[in-house]
């Protein structure tokens, strides 16, 4: 039987309050005319053949920098397939328009590139919510057990690690694991850990932290728009509490939820994820139609809506400035990126190990 495991009541606090001190002043998105988007598409445009960088781009952002990786040669992926294209790209400059754990990924998977973000301040809750300090402490207390991180974490969270996992590959990375007999520490999504425990039977001890979009999902609400669209295929992110997660059609990572929209038969769908993520599907599947799921409860507000904040900062303003002036560069202390790239190495290791398996 799982464990929500915290730290101590006091640190727990103070990273939510880190979270909601965050969420307090966050930057608001931009409006353009159509006008004005073209010249900063055209001007970015420009910018990236002179620099010899590359725009690389989360599945969450805005649906005009996702459009506009694509039109310059760059990618729309995951976290990790971001990286992973960087990696393997040729350019010298590596423009990242996610959040700050995924420019860090990317530096620390391929160092001799410049990796530079629109802005550090697009944090995750989730990297908030888990302080190295704190969480190596923890896991002090547990010596005996096997400590998987969550790619949604800071450079040194994944260096205390013994493996990196995404959501893609959990359920077949803690399933061996477990075979091997190894007793785990997770971190840092609870409902993902969750999720993943009940799946695979491990024995599990799980960090108390939350994604803010995620785990604003309703189940009242995703079975009220499963009544009002009966031939409907819910899709939901494991990072969803359990309740959301027990109605869904398909549970999967972000590239698993396209994938699903791509092949099941349903022509609409219930979405419990980032609402970024309908671009791509809608691109995939123009006949299809795609509701985002419900976020709170009749007369209730919410911090995300179904849409990361601190995603919105990039912002096509914020990519223009970080190619003029140099934006805000990733520098990750060497010795935390060898330890982070231990735990990294083991999951594109497995990864490949699996793929042929399979």
């Amino acid at each position: 039987m799982s464990v929500i495991a915290k730290v101590s009541t006091g640190i727990d606090v103070g990273a939510r309050e880190l979270v909601k001190e965050h969420l307090s002043h966050l930057y608001q998105a931009p409006k353009y005319s159509p006008t004005e988007q073209q010249v900063l598409k055209n001007r970015i445009k420009q910018l990236l053949q002179a620099r010899n960088a590359v725009l690389v781009a989360h599945y969450y952002t805005d649906p005009v920098v996702q459009a506009l990786a694509e039109e310059t040669g760059g990618c729309v992926a995951d976290s990790f397939e971001m990286a992973r294209f960087g990696r393997e790209h040729p350019a010298e400059t590596l423009i990242v328009a996610g959040v700050k754990f995924m420019g860090e990924t990317a530096k620390i998977l391929t160092p001799d590139k410049k990796v530079v973000m629109p802005t550090l301040e697009a944090t995750c809750s989730l990297d908030l919510g888990c302080p190295a300090d704190a969480f190596s402490a923890f896991c002090d207390r547990h010596p005996d057990r096997t400590v998987v991180v969550y790619a949604n974490t800071s450079a040194a969270v994944k260096a205390r690690a013994d493996w990196v996992v995404t959501s893609s590959i959990a359920l077949d990375l803690i399933d061996h694991l477990d075979a091997e007999g190894e007793k785990i520490l997770w971190a840092p999504d609870k409902h993902l850990g969750n999720y993943v425990q009940r799946q695979t039977g491990a024995d599990m001890i799980l960090w108390d932290g939350a994604c803010i979009v995620h785990e604003e999902f309703k189940a009242k609400g995703v079975a009220d728009l499963k009544t009002l669209y009966p031939d409907a295929a819910v899709l939901v992110h494991p990072e969803s509490p359990q309740s959301v997660v027990e109605l869904a059609d398909v549970v999967g990572s972000t590239s698993q939820l396209i994938k699903a929209a791509q092949t099941l038969p349903n022509p609409r769908f219930v979405v419990a994820t980032d609402q970024g993520i309908f671009y791509k599907m809608q691109q995939l599947c123009p006949e299809k139609e795609f509701h985002v799921a419900p976020t709170a409860g009749g007369g209730a507000t919410c911090r995300s809506c179904a849409s990361c904040p601190w995603m919105a900062m990039n912002s096509l303003d914020s990519l223009l400035k970080a190619l003029e002036q140099g934006g805000d560069e990733i520098h990750v202390d060497p010795q935390i990126s060898a330890r982070a790239m231990i735990p990294l190495q083991r999951m594109l290791d497995f990864g490949k190990r699996n793929a042929n398996t399979n």
